[in-house]
C-alpha cells in the first residue's frame, strides 16, 4: 500500500522538528519556479545517483512529488525507493497543487532556506552595507580590502576590481592576514546578497575589529550601477595564517558558537552519535585540496561557505543532526554557528592531523547499477565509423548526462535527452537498429537502459524511444571512457530531444545577464522575509 502524506502532516513534522525529507522530483528549472520552503530538488533523472548519500537513513519519512507534462513522477520514484529500502517513502497528497490548495507557501529560485535566512540576518542584525557607488569612491580614496566570498570559479569568471577570492568558509580564518591593520576597511561581496551578508556578519560575529560592510547587492548591484567587472582574476588569500591571527580567529569563532548552542565533540564521542533512529550528516568543511590530502573516514566534503549557502542540497533531511570537522578549530566552528542559527542540531569536531587518514575524494554512495547490455568505446567507434548506414544498421547515441557537459563535449552525433523524459522524446530519433545510451560515467546510462527494458522510460509512463526495434546498450564507462580511449568529442548544443531544463540559469551567473532579470532577482530576495512569516516552519534565530 502506497503511503500518502497530506500537506498538514508534512507541516506537523516540520513544526515538531522531526526528521523529514520532502523531495521535488522535477528538473531543476521547474523546481526553481515554485516549491515549498523545505523541498529539496532531487530529479527523478538522478534519483539512484544521489538518494543514498543525500538521504542516508532508510527509515526516514521521504515525501515525494512532481509532474512533467501532466504525468505524475511520484509512482516511479516510490517504486525505486521501495526497492532501495526506504520504508517510510510516500507521496505528497495532490502533489504541488495539493500543497497550494492547502494554503502552503510557495517559493521561487534555488537554495531558498539559506537565502531567506540571509535576509533575516540582515534585518535582525542590521548588517552594514554600502552601495556600489560608495564602494567605488572608497576604492579611489581609501582603498579597502575587497573580499569575494563566492567559490573561486565564480570569482574567476567575474569579480569586483582589486578583489581577492576568499570563499566564505575561509573568511574568518584568513581575513586578518589580508587586513592586519584594524583601521583597514573591509568590503565583502558575492553575486547577490546572501553570501556577502553572512560573510560580513561572520567578521563582526568573530570579533574582527576592522570596519566592514557588505557590497549591497553584490556583483548584480555593481553591474546595475553601470560599473565594469574584471574577468580572469586569480588573487587568493594567503595559504598560511600566523599563530597570532589563528588564535584570534579560533577564539572569536568559539565564542559565537557557544552563544548559539553549537556542541563541541571529541573523536571519542563521535561514535556516540550513531543512532538508527536519527540521521547524522558528517561534513569536512575545509577546501578541496586539504580534504583530498587527508580527511576523517565517513566525512563528505562540503566547503563551509557553500554548506551555509546550499544547505538544502547537502542536508535535505530537515531535523537531522550535522557534525562538522576541520583541523584548525575555526572553519567548522564558524560554519556551525550559522547552521545552529538556522535551526539545525549542530556539532563541531576539530580533528588532529594524524587522524585524517582517508585520502582522495570519497566515492559517492550509490546502489549497484543493473546489469544491462553494454558496448565498449572501441566497438561503438567501429559502429559509428562504418559505411553510411541504413535504418537496418544505423546506431544512434543518446546522452542523458547534464546538459552543460553535453554542450562542452559529447560522442559525435549524439543526441541529448533528459533521462526521465527519454521515452516520449525518443520517438523523434531517426530510424535505427541500435540505440546506445551514455552518461558521464555510464552508471545512469545503465539505469536508463533498464528503464527502457521495463517500459518505464517516460516519467512514470510506458516506455518507447526505440522506434520499436533494435537493441539498446549502455556505453561502458560512459562518455569519460569514450574520451579516455582517445576518441574525439563534439562540442555544441545541437540535437536536443528535450529542453535543457535540468539546469536553472541563475540571474547572477555568467557575464550576459539581462538587467531586468538581475533586478527581478533582487526584488525577489527583498520579499523573502514576508514569505518566511507566512510559512512559519523555519525556526531561524539569528543573534
Amino acid at each position: 500500500m502506497t503511503l500518502v502524506f497530506d500537506a498538514e502532516q508534512v507541516r506537523r513534522l516540520l513544526l515538531a522538528r522531526e526528521e523529514i525529507a520532502l523531495l521535488d522530483l522535477r528538473e531543476e528549472d521547474a523546481f526553481a519556479q515554485e516549491h515549498p520552503l523545505w523541498a529539496a530538488n532531487l530529479p527523478l533523472s538522478r534519483l539512484e545517483a544521489e538518494i543514498l548519500e543525500r538521504v542516508p537513513r532508510l527509515a526516514v519519512p521521504v515525501v515525494v512529488y512532481g509532474e512533467h507534462d501532466g504525468i505524475d513522477l511520484a509512482p516511479r520514484a516510490l517504486a525505486r525507493l521501495r526497492t532501495l529500502g526506504y520504508s517510510q517513502a510516500g507521496a505528497l497528497a495532490g502533489g504541488l497543487a495539493g500543497w497550494r490548495s492547502a494554503g502552503g507557501e510557495l517559493f521561487r529560485d534555488v537554495n531558498v532556506p539559506s537565502k531567506a535566512f540571509g535576509e533575516l540576518v540582515e534585518a535582525v542584525r542590521h548588517t552594514p552595507s554600502s552601495s556600489a557607488q560608495d564602494v567605488r569612491r572608497l576604492l579611489r580614496e581609501s582603498p579597502p580590502i575587497v573580499v569575494d566570498v563566492r567559490r573561486y570559479d565564480e570569482y574567476h569568471t567575474m569579480n569586483i576590481p582589486s578583489s581577492v577570492s576568499v570563499p566564505g568558509g575561509e573568511l574568518v580564518l584568513r581575513i586578518r592576514e589580508l587586513a592586519p591593520d584594524p583601521r583597514t576597511p573591509i568590503v565583502v561581496n558575492c553575486a547577490g546578497r546572501t553570501r556577502s551578508i553572512i560573510g560580513t556578519q561572520s567578521i563582526i560575529n568573530a570579533g574582527v575589529p576592522n570596519p566592514v560592510v557588505a557590497l549591497r547587492n553584490g556583483t548584480i548591484g555593481w553591474e546595475l550601477a553601470g560599473l565594469a567587472l574584471d574577468h580572469g582574476s586569480t588573487r587568493r588569500a594567503p595559504a598560511e595564517v600566523t599563530a597570532e591571527h589563528h588564535a584570534a580567529a579560533r577564539a572569536g569563532a568559539r565564542e559565537i558558537a557557544r552563544r548559539v548552542g553549537v556542541r563541541p565533540l571529541t573523536l571519542g564521542e563521535l561514535a556516540g552519535l550513531d543512532d538508527p533512529a536519527r540521521t547524522t550528516y558528517r561534513f569536512d568543511v575545509r577546501d578541496e585540496g586539504e580534504y583530498a590530502a587527508g580527511h576523517l573516514p565517513g566525512f563528505r566534503h562540503a566547503p563551509g561557505g557553500q554548506l551555509v549557502q546550499e544547505t538544502d542540497h547537502f542536508a535535505p533531511v530537515r531535523g537531522a543532526r550535522l557534525v562538522l570537522a576541520d583541523d584548525d578549530g575555526v572553519r567548522a566552528t564558524m560554519t556551525a554557528s550559522w547552521l545552529a542559527q538556522m535551526g539545525w542540531e549542530t556539532y563541531v569536531l576539530t580533528v588532529p592531523g594524524p587522524s585524517l587518514t582517508e585520502v582522495g575524494q570519497t566515492a559517492a554512495l550509490r546502489p549497484a547499477a543493473p546489469a544491462v547490455d553494454e558496448v565498449e568505446p572501441a566497438e561503438l567507434a567501429t559502429w559509428l565509423a562504418g559505411p553510411t548506414p541504413s535504418a537496418a544498421t544505423a546506431t544512434v547515441v543518446v546522452d542523458i548526462g547534464p546538459s552543460r557537459e553535453y554542450v562542452r563535449g559529447h560522442v559525435p552525433g549524439a543526441w541529448f535527452a533528459i533521462r526521465a523524459q527519454l521515452g516520449p522524446a525518443g520517438q523523434a530519433l531517426p530510424p535505427h537498429a541500435r540505440l546506445v545510451i551514455t552518461s558521464p560515467t555510464g552508471e545512469l546510462a545503465r539505469w536508463a537502459v533498464a528503464d527502457l527494458a521495463d517500459g518505464h522510460s517516460a516519467a512514470g509512463g510506458p516506455g518507447g524511444g526505440r522506434g520499436g526495434s533494435g537493441r539498446v546498450y549502455a556505453l561502458a564507462g560512459g562518455t569519460r571512457a569514450w574520451q579516455a580511449s582517445g576518441a574525439t568529442l563534439e562540442a555544441g548544443g545541437q540535437r536536443f530531444l528535450t529542453p535543457a531544463t535540468d539546469r536553472y540559469r541563475r540571474p547572477y551567473e555568467g557575464t550576459d545577464n539581462a538587467r531586468e532579470a538581475m533586478q527581478a532577482y533582487l526584488d525577489w530576495e527583498f520579499g523573502l522575509i514576508a514569505q518566511l512569516e507566512r510559512d512559519g516552519t523555519h525556526f531561524f534565530a539569528p543573534i
